[in-house]
């Protein structure tokens, strides 16, 4: 006997872990490119052509043509919704793992051998404790002078590492998906 979908679902939520992406990051990348889940996009790929079967049985064996019932017509309306949803899922994961996010673009990043490099002075630094498990975050906020704002999440306490109105040049790296401090130097 097989088991329920949504037991299965359970088991697989709490043996990876997702982001806000359907696809978990498996951290591994060749040169420029991400490797890419081919599973889960085709996954993606059939489950929005799905309803567009639907949509084609309904105009072939149903009320669509040629004169269209109201409940057809919805019916339609839902499927080409879903289908649309699933394919446009599809589409920005495929770029997102091809191309890249586009927070990686913006020139306010500066890499250095030691990490990640950004500098301007501290206006906030919010400290909050996660759950037992989790590691605690601080968001730090850099202006350039009152042009703009960065906002940064960082691991840890950061509330004394970080003083406010303080000109800092901040060295941070990746560490399991999440930023850590590696060197501060005040201005």
């Amino acid at each position: 006997m097989a088991r329920p979908l949504r037991l299965s679902l359970v088991a697989l939520c709490k043996d990876q872990q997702f982001s806000a992406s359907l696809m978990p990051d498996t951290g591994r990348s060749f040169g420029r490119y991400r490797k890419i889940n081919p599973m889960v996009l085709t996954l993606l790929l059939i489950l929005a052509v799905i309803p567009l079967l639907g949509i084609a049985w309904i105009g072939v064996y149903g009320s669509l043509f040629p004169h269209p019932t109201v409940d057809a017509l919805f019916m339609s309306l839902i499927l080409l919704t879903m289908s649309g949803i699933l394919g446009t899922t599809a589409l920005f994961e495929l770029r997102k793992r091809v191309f890249g996010s586009s927070s990686t673009k913006s020139g306010a990043k500066t890499l250095s051998p030691g990490g990640l490099v950004r500098s301007g002075r501290v206006q906030e630094v919010v400290f909050f404790e996660a759950n037992v498990g989790a590691p605690n975050k601080s968001i730090v906020t850099l202006s350039d002078g009152g042009r703009s704002s960065q906002m940064l999440v960082l691991v840890g306490d950061m509330r004394n590492a970080l003083p406010v109105g303080q000109a800092v040049r901040i060295t941070m790296r990746k560490e399991a998906g999440q930023n850590v401090l590696v060197n501060v130097s005040y201005a």
